[in-house]
């Protein structure tokens, strides 16, 4: 798929990593839904950096986490466009829960925002998607949905939903429709966080520094530009990894990425039609030396 002339939806797109990524698109010609719910000055001014470059755009209020919302704004973004073709589930919460002090409220917040908000949105496009017979979904989760860590237990358990969400979705909505995840790594750290807490951030990942925003572009772009034969998959920056990225779908792609930018695909020699598992593949050493493992 090709970006220029598409309409793509982006919630939490006023801000942080969304507003990167609703810019970088605009920038290859797509036309652009920013949603926020309370940042309707950030929202204006990306509304003005995309139509500064000669597409159109409309910033879109609403609760992702409420089905009446993402209907409004479902409906608003048809009246504009006629039709979306991209849905990037990027908004979310984040902030620290000691488990003995974890309330249901703050529970319901994480869970309803990080993961019934993307299940909400991509029940809302979805069909549009699939009468026009293609369709992308990408969706943010995060390194802590497969490797969780202390004093955020509702997120992590939230962004392990949504990796799980993609998968189901890849499998509901083949062949027409492909869903794909992103587990970023630390990209944006917290704007409150001490020096000390980044330095520790940086001796933890691999690489020795932070992502960018133009490591998740890059990333957000592959999936959209970049293949067409990708889907129920997960890119994950925080750890070396091939992962399988097929959703079960006829045909198997492998895609290798390293701190969210993917670097070499395979396809297996041989796949019996339908078949779940047992690849095999020929990795060259060099993988082998950089630290990658086999599925």
């Amino acid at each position: 798929m090709r970006l220029q002339n598409r309409v793509v939806f982006v919630t939490g797109g006023a801000k942080r990593i969304g507003s990167h990524l609703a810019v970088a698109l605009a920038g290859r010609g797509a036309n652009l839904i920013i949603n926020y719910r309370y940042s309707n000055t950030d929202a204006q001014a990306v509304i003005r950096q995309i139509e500064g470059l000669g597409v159109q755009a409309i910033a879109v209020q609403g609760d992702v986490s409420n089905a009446a919302d993402v209907s409004r704004m479902t409906r608003a973004a048809l009246d504009r466009f006629g039709r979306i073709d991209v849905l990037i589930n990027n908004a979310a919460v984040y902030f620290k829960t000691p488990f003995a002090q974890t309330s249901e409220t703050d529970w319901d917040l994480t869970l309803d925002i990080n993961l019934k908000g993307s299940f909400l949105c991509a029940q809302a496009v979805a069909p549009g998607m699939i009468a026009r017979g293609e369709g992308k979904i990408i969706n943010f989760a995060d390194w802590a949905g497969t490797r969780p860590y202390r004093e955020y237990l509702p997120y992590c358990v939230s962004k392990a939903g949504v990796i799980a969400l993609t998968q189901a979705l890849a499998q509901e909505l083949a062949p027409a429709v492909q869903v794909n995840c992103i587990a970023p790594g630390p990209i944006l750290l917290p704007e409150d966080m001490d020096e000390d807490d980044r330095e520790r951030v940086v001796r933890a990942t691999p690489l020795k520094r932070i992502g960018s925003p133009e490591d998740i572009v890059q990333t957000v772009l592959y999936l959209i530009e970049g293949t067409d034969f990708v889907t129920g998959g997960g890119v994950s920056g925080r750890r070396r990894s091939l992962h399988r990225v097929d959703g079960a779908c006829p045909g198997t792609a492998i895609c290798c990425v390293v701190a969210a930018r993917p670097v070499l695909t395979y396809r297996p020699r041989t796949l019996r039609s339908g078949a779940r598992s047992a690849l095999h593949l020929t990795i060259p050493e060099q993988a082998h030396e950089e630290g990658f493992r086999r599925v």
